[in-house]
């Protein structure tokens, strides 16, 4: 890469024309008050000699000031784009790929314009000469793929192409570093029985029909479903019902919209709306029972029950084979996984990915598990969304997390993932607050609805013999948890673990994980069902102190913590606060960097994708304060730093929360950015008093 750590962490030396770092700024005065002032107010107790007046910029979202500069021309070029026509902008779109700067990749690979099959027909340029002339200079440092076999796979396009040596490059062949070191593909021939929803689910389907969750006993299901929602909701006195039942939420709670019409037991409705007959002719490759609706999203509720009002239902007989009951795996016969005491990465949104987790592989973390993917983009074949369940080879305790809503699409996709995917676990999210994913009833919304989270683990459980863990927050409402109660019976339904995220989800992240709450469930649950709690862990002393005060935990998840310093489980592991130095911290964001190309291609695409997910990171880096600037150790989560300096110019970069020092940072390890090159981070992780910001 462009700088070694040493000379960046000795003296790091901006450009001229290049403002100061930005440290984070409290905008409280803390230069008169005592360290024990300070942690009440969670304001972190920076050393007085490396205080600093607070930056006088008006707001920090100043994020993309650095490249608004450079990018005035493409917002002008913007308005006139808007007001074309779909046709025009494909048009543009399908020229732009046929210009010199979007090398075919059979040509790039080989550098021989005859290697393409498609010919003229190529929706790529194969122009060598104009390609050449308009690439940009190489970045600094070696191809990440020189320790493979073959040749690199992205040849003249790669941004490290001079340091290539000469391979034979053998017809057809791939790289070999990311073939052995990746699992989890979607393969292209189930890809296209997803397409046209021709996947087979017999496991899936044969437990939802011994469950009476795939016939008319569904309806029965969602009868019982609306009478306990009205009961809790007599009970709460909180909240008025429809007419269906269901909860008429104000605020954050569930919204009227989001509660489907009772369905009526006489209409013997099939999965809320009627499947066809299977087709006659037998598919290969699939996972089992014809699945019409398979690819087609079982969210909208409301579509379903308009369609089966239309048209009659089928009978599971000419679905369903004969399945022999002798050849069910009893629940005592799965694999289990034992995570007591083991150092466990949360799933985590956008930053938790394949090379982010490798990060935390290399500094002690013990079990992984993919970021959420949804169920119905899953069984529709989204690549991007398959993309989620990739595993390198170092993660070798390794889960995936899917989020449904109903048990037909979570049984279905758990035994697909168990078919084309190697994973230990599958873990299911009941908890995300996310008011896309709540919308649809999924997520933290189950915890409302206690019989469906119990058909949805019947289901799942029965379907695949993997150990199938699920992860909730404490409940629905502020004040009114109710995982308490339903603990003991979630071990009975089949889940092999459970985590709780100590908050409920009208909280989100404005208050501190209730940890007591955490013991209380753990203390209930059974002898066979594992449990692990989660949130605000950042020190190995509060990972002591958890399992200390509550030998019942069998071990405890990291989410944020790993974020901003994923050096937490070497810490752990330890059993030390490491001070650790600019340089090192810059050596781990170089394996990022390295890990990122490795993943996402060292192209040019690959190069802006590694950057785009660095930034994304670096955006919850910067809340880190050394050990060595603190009064007090270990630094809280909740603690806001004032404005401070580091012990060297490259520590007081890291430190800022300013996009345009972040952009900075990814230009020693990626190269300058392009022209018009702006970024946001996805999770303004950097508004630490926002309680939305979960």
């Amino acid at each position: 890469m462009a700088e070694s750590a040493a000379e960046l962490s000795e003296s790091r030396v901006l450009p001229a024309d290049s403002p100061p770092p930005q440290p984070n700024s409290t905008g409280v005065p803390v230069h008169n008050l005592m360290p024990e002032e300070l942690v009440a107010k969670a304001i972190a107790p920076v050393k007085k000699q490396f205080l600093r007046p607070p930056p006088t910029r008006a707001n920090q979202n100043d994020t993309v000031k650095y490249t608004n500069e450079r990018s005035s021309q493409q917002h002008s070029s913007t308005l006139v784009k808007e007001k074309k026509s779909k046709r025009q902008l494909k048009r543009e779109r399908h020229q732009e790929k046929k210009s010199a700067s979007h090398l075919c990749p059979e040509v790039a690979k080989s550098g021989d314009v005859s290697s393409c099959p498609y010919k003229d027909k190529c929706r790529f340029s194969h122009d060598l000469d104009g390609f050449k002339a308009q690439k940009p200079d190489d970045l600094e440092g070696e191809c990440p793929f020189l320790s493979s076999e073959g040749p690199c796979p992205y040849g003249l396009a790669c941004r490290f192409s001079g340091t290539h040596r000469d391979v034979v490059d053998v017809a057809g062949s791939t790289n070999t570093l990311r073939k052995s070191s990746e699992v989890n593909g979607l393969n292209k021939d189930v890809q296209k029985l997803l397409w046209k929803n021709k996947m087979k689910f017999p496991k899936a389907d044969a437990k939802l029909k011994s469950l009476g969750l795939l016939g008319p006993a569904k309806s029965k299901m969602k009868v019982m479903e609306d009478k306990e929602q009205e009961g809790v909701v007599d009970s709460n006195n909180s909240h008025a019902t429809n007419g269906n039942g269901c909860m008429k939420g104000t605020g954050d709670s569930v919204d009227e919209s989001e509660c489907s019409p009772c369905v009526p037991e006489e209409n013997n409705i099939i999965n809320d709306r009627p499947l066809k007959k299977a087709k006659s002719e037998n598919v290969e490759n699939c996972c089992s029972v014809e699945g019409d609706n398979a690819g087609v999203s079982v969210l909208e509720e409301d579509t379903r029950n308009n369609t089966a009002d239309t048209q009659p239902a089928a009978k599971i007989d000419d679905i369903l084979p004969e399945t022999d009951g002798s050849l069910k795996t009893h629940s005592r016969e799965k694999k289990l996984i034992d995570f007591r005491e083991k150092l466990y990465l949360a799933p985590l949104t956008t930053v938790g990915n394949l090379p982010f987790r490798r990060v935390c592989k290399v500094l002690g973390a013990d079990v992984t598990c993919g970021e959420m993917a949804m169920c119905t983009n899953l069984l529709q074949g989204q690549a991007s969304e398959w993309a989620l369940l990739r595993r390198h080879s170092s993660e070798d305790l390794f889960g995936v997390q899917i989020c449904g809503a109903y048990p037909d699409t979570l049984a279905r996709t758990v035994e697909l993932i168990d078919q084309q995917c190697t994973v230990d676990f599958i873990d299911i999210n009941m908890g995300c607050p996310i008011d896309i994913v709540v919308n649809k009833g999924a997520g933290s919304c189950l915890l409302t609805k206690p019989m469906r989270m119990k058909g949805i683990i019947e289901a799942t459980s029965g379907t695949v013999d993997k150990p199938i863990t699920i992860k909730v927050r404490t409940g629905y409402f502020e004040g009114k948890n109710r995982i308490d109660s339903l603990i003991a019976d979630i071990g009975t339904w089949g889940a092999s673990a459970v985590t709780v995220h100590g908050r409920t989800r009208q909280q989100r992240y404005s208050k501190l994980a209730d940890w007591d709450y955490i013991y209380q469930c753990a203390r209930k649950a059974s002898d066979d069902l594992q449990v692990l709690g989660n949130g605000d862990i950042y020190s190995y002393l509060d990972w002591n102190k958890h399992k200390s005060d509550c030998p019942e935990l069998a071990s405890c998840m990291i989410a944020r913590g790993a974020l901003i310093k994923p050096w937490i489980f070497t810490e752990i592991k330890e059993q030390r606060h490491w001070d650790i130095t600019s340089g090192e911290r810059l050596n781990i964001m170089k394996d990022f960097a390295r890990f990122g190309l490795e993943h996402w291609g060292s192209d040019k695409k690959g190069v802006e994708t590694t950057r785009h997910f660095l930034l994304e990171w670096l955006s919850y880096t910067c809340r880190y304060i050394p050990v060595g600037l603190l009064d007090v150790i270990p630094q809280r989560l909740n603690w806001r730093p004032p404005a401070y300096s580091g012990r060297d110019d490259l520590e007081t970069l890291m430190a800022s929360d300013s996009a345009a020092d972040w952009i900075r940072i990814s230009e020693m390890l990626l190269g300058k950015v392009p022209d018009g090159f702006t970024f946001a981070p996805k999770h303004k992780s950097n508004a630490y008093d926002r309680a939305e910001n979960g």
